[in-house]
């Protein structure tokens, strides 16, 4: 890793850091408490979150508006279960170097996710009169961490797909908060976390390497 790849990964480790600490201590609550009120206009506060929500797309989905269908399709690739089968996909036409930099990214923002949303407690945040328990550990927001690594994996295996992938990432994390399904301080923490693994996998992964040894070893590879 270079110096420049340590020093922005370090950073937006200590950003993340310094986010989870506000967090922990409510001092974001008044932030995700307007945002729950006035930039949900998608959201649905009467279902819980299962297991099965977790793994199997759509599962369990309460459909309700424009709005909110068009949440849960746009992120939908962001879901562990398809953003796993993305990645893994986009790993098979990598070069070793690059697939296992992208793999371990994903496995290490997948299990920060699961360890600090296990590990960190805050104020509980209201809908009017109703609890919003699925925010008591949604921190941060894994869905916005697979957004950035998903449309990083398809960037860099499929290049010409990369603008679609920039728009798909933006709308999906518009569509992570229009949609109810995070708070800002989620989406914030996912954000930086996941700059700070695309931080450590740059140098393997940045555009000019190749991304095949058939690709590499054929330059006439291009023009068929």
């Amino acid at each position: 890793m270079s110096r420049r790849s340590a020093a922005l990964a370090a950073a937006g480790l200590g950003a993340f850091t310094a986010l989870t600490a506000l967090v922990a201590e409510g001092d974001l609550t008044s932030v995700d408490r307007w945002a729950v009120y006035h930039a949900m206009p998608g959201a649905d506060f009467t279902g819980r979150s299962t297991f099965a929500d977790a793994v199997i797309p759509l599962w369990g989905v309460h459909w309700h508006g424009a709005l909110h269908i068009a949440s849960e399709l746009v992120t939908s690739p962001a879901s562990f279960t398809p953003a796993t089968l993305i990645v893994a996909a986009a790993c098979l036409r990598l070069r070793r170097p690059a697939a296992v930099a992208l793999a371990a990214a994903y496995v290490a923002g997948n299990v920060a996710e699961v360890v600090f949303k296990a590990a960190l407690s805050r104020p509980a945040l209201y809908h009017y009169r109703l609890h919003l328990a699925g925010f008591d550990s949604s921190y941060p927001s894994g869905h916005t961490i697979r957004t950035v690594l998903v449309a990083l994996a398809v960037s860099v295996a499929w290049p010409h797909t990369r603008a679609w992938a920039a728009v798909w990432a933006t709308s999906s994390v518009a569509m992570i908060e229009l949609g109810g399904q995070h708070v800002p301080s989620d989406i914030a923490g996912g954000l930086l976390l996941a700059g700070a693994l695309l931080a450590t996998t740059w140098a393997w992964l940045r555009p000019g390497r190749p991304s095949s040894p058939s690709g590499a070893s054929r330059p006439s590879s291009r023009a068929r």
